[in-house]
């Protein structure tokens, strides 16, 4: 019955503790940092009416230290600290959905969207054939239009999404274009 840490992800976990405070008795300081780098610590209040929060934007593959602090006016509680490994990077995209085609046109879509992504790089290109063009899409949008397209072609599409830690992870899918405009 002490603090920990549950719903793990590479990104975020969830604290839940005791019920030590209420709103009117004082509130809760919430610490935490990576065990490698104590001097990052970062500081978040939270009312003494909380029994939990989730802490996110963390860095995949981490161990954080953690430390809540009851701030009462009425009792002194010792902190309650834990430490928490966040998981490694989720394997992405794990999705590539086509849609919209047009005869010079379509949709690219990919999920999921994660913080860990710093880009996404989309390759496509008639098959067969080795002319591949490239297209650079920010690690925060999960979809892109490819234009330009030559009708009733079959294109390969790879998807493949840059980690800000560096590592590359692609998946690919097939996709055709409409016959041309008959007759518009």
């Amino acid at each position: 019955n002490r603090l920990h840490a549950t719903d793990v992800t590479s990104s975020s976990f969830r604290l839940t503790w005791p019920k030590l405070l209420s709103q009117e008795t004082g509130y809760y300081s919430l610490e935490y940092a990576p065990t490698a780098e104590p001097a990052s610590r970062r500081t978040q209040q939270v009312s003494g009416a909380h029994t939990s929060l989730v802490l996110s934007g963390l860095a995949p593959e981490t161990t954080y230290e953690v430390a809540l602090i009851p701030e009462s006016n009425v009792h002194y509680f010792p902190p309650q600290s834990t430490r928490v490994t966040t998981l490694a990077e989720e394997i992405s995209p794990v999705q590539v959905l086509i849609s919209e085609s047009g005869p010079h046109s379509f949709h690219v879509g990919w999920a999921p969207v994660l913080d860990s992504v710093a880009t996404y790089q989309v390759l496509y290109g008639p098959l067969p054939g080795n002319s591949v063009q490239v297209l650079q899409v920010d690690g925060r949008h999960n979809s892109t239009v490819l234009e330009h397209l030559a009708p009733n072609t079959t294109y390969l599409v790879t998807v493949t999404a840059i980690y800000r830690s560096g590592k590359e992870k692609s998946l690919s899918a097939k996709a055709c274009t409409q016959e041309g405009e008959r007759g518009s």
